[in-house]
């Protein structure tokens, strides 16, 4: 199986440990990229985890 190149709204709740609210405040910000399939929010991978480590060095 291969890695994913998406997380879901869960995915992000769970690796930033926040709550569901915060994750979609952070989509509407346009934070990292995303699209919507299906009417769920398809987070790319390789966008929020570049902006995770961004702004975890700003800390």
């Amino acid at each position: 199986m291969s890695e994913k190149r998406c997380y879901t709204a869960k995915d992000l709740q769970e690796i930033l440990g926040v709550s569901r609210p915060s994750v979609y405040d952070l989509l509407k910000k346009n934070e990292f990229r995303w699209i919507l399939v299906g009417g769920k929010y398809r987070i790319s991978k390789k966008s929020f985890d570049a902006w995770l480590d961004e702004n975890e060095e700003s800390e």
